[in-house]
């Protein structure tokens, strides 16, 4: 549990996996040693799999069983450099064989998830997942991400002017990575490297109404950074820089 006293500013493990399971639109499926890519995930229809925890609705037996393996990728929506977020790989049994043409979705006892990102590994169990409450912004990220890139891309320089420590010289660019009920994380790219960093909203946004204010907020704020910093380096009468 996290502690009440820490601002939470951005998602935990399981919040990660429960948002790419709920956005994802294709997945693998390995099982019975073939891989099957399974696509249009947004709605219910052929290839679908339930999950469910172990000892629940497992009409076969244990030896009819069979090992399977869900992958899953978390591709960013803008055009940044490695455009790979994460990938979440989700293990258990399968009480029948899998079929991709079935008109009914497949049974599949959960085994575990695995979070890879880069911060590292993380497993995260069934329990872990069914306690985490939906991201709001989950199903709108990819259009409020795009839109910004594509209608207010002179915002992105101004939001830059929240990073702290201020971005070091030469960096080429800066594009939003990602968006979450917590915040924005923003891509800044280097002509080697990249560097992303989290803009935290004011408080976590708990309906997709709350997000826009939210990142009105943001802007605010960056507006009054950079007033300061203006008024910071003015000239003086003298010319030199006002104390």
């Amino acid at each position: 549990m996290r502690p009440h006293s820490t601002r939470i500013t951005q998602p935990t493990p399981a919040e990660r996996v429960h948002a790419i399971l709920h956005a994802a639109q294709s997945m693998t499926v390995i099982s019975d040693g073939s891989h099957t890519e399974v696509h249009r995930l947004d709605g219910a229809g052929a290839g679908h799999i339930h999950l469910h925890a172990p000892g629940q609705d497992t009409p076969a037996s244990p030896q009819e069983r069979r090992p399977v393996r869900l992958e899953f990728t978390d591709i960013a929506p803008t055009a940044v450099r490695d455009r790979l977020r994460a990938r979440v790989t989700v293990t258990g049994l399968l009480t029948a064989p899998y079929s991709d043409e079935s008109d009914q979705s497949t049974c599949m006892e959960f085994g575990q998830a695995l979070l890879e990102d880069d911060q590292g590994r993380h497993f995260v169990s069934l329990d872990e997942l069914c306690s985490v409450p939906p991201d709001p912004i989950t199903g709108s990220e990819a259009e409020m991400l795009t839109h910004l890139v594509d209608s207010h891309q002179e915002l992105v320089p101004l939001l830059v002017r929240l990073v702290q420590p201020q971005p070091e010289k030469g960096m080429l660019r800066a594009v939003p990575l990602a968006m979450d009920r917590y915040g924005v994380t923003l891509r800044l790219e280097y002509p080697t490297t990249h560097l992303d960093v989290r803009l935290p909203f004011a408080t976590p946004v708990s309906d997709i109404d709350q997000a826009g204010p939210q990142i009105r907020g943001l802007l605010a704020a960056a507006r009054r950074a950079s007033h300061g910093q203006r008024w910071m380096s003015a000239p003086g009468p003298s010319g030199r820089p006002r104390p």
